[in-house]
């Protein structure tokens, strides 16, 4: 049995933050790559495929609640098991 065969699929949209709706713990047992654009990124928080975006940090901003300040890129996206 491959890694492929036992891996879940990838969903549309995923959060690494524990508390969105949008984040599922099983995905991360395992290592993801994320493309936008063709280059591949190492600091997205945030993804979604069919509406093309990924939020990544704002340098070092934090927002009132003391997490990292979150800005959107918009383009190709395309999500990867390593």
């Amino acid at each position: 049995m491959t890694q492929a065969d036992c891996t879940p699929t990838l969903p549309d949209r995923l959060s690494i933050d524990p508390r969105s709706p949008h984040h599922i713990a099983a995905i991360f047992q395992y290592d993801i790559g994320i493309r936008l654009n063709n280059k591949e990124r190492f600091d997205v928080e945030e993804y979604c495929v069919s509406e093309g975006w990924v939020k990544v940090p704002a340098g070092k901003t934090l927002d009132r609640k003391g997490k990292p300040l979150l800005i959107t890129l918009k383009g190709t996206v395309e999500v990867f098991y390593k």
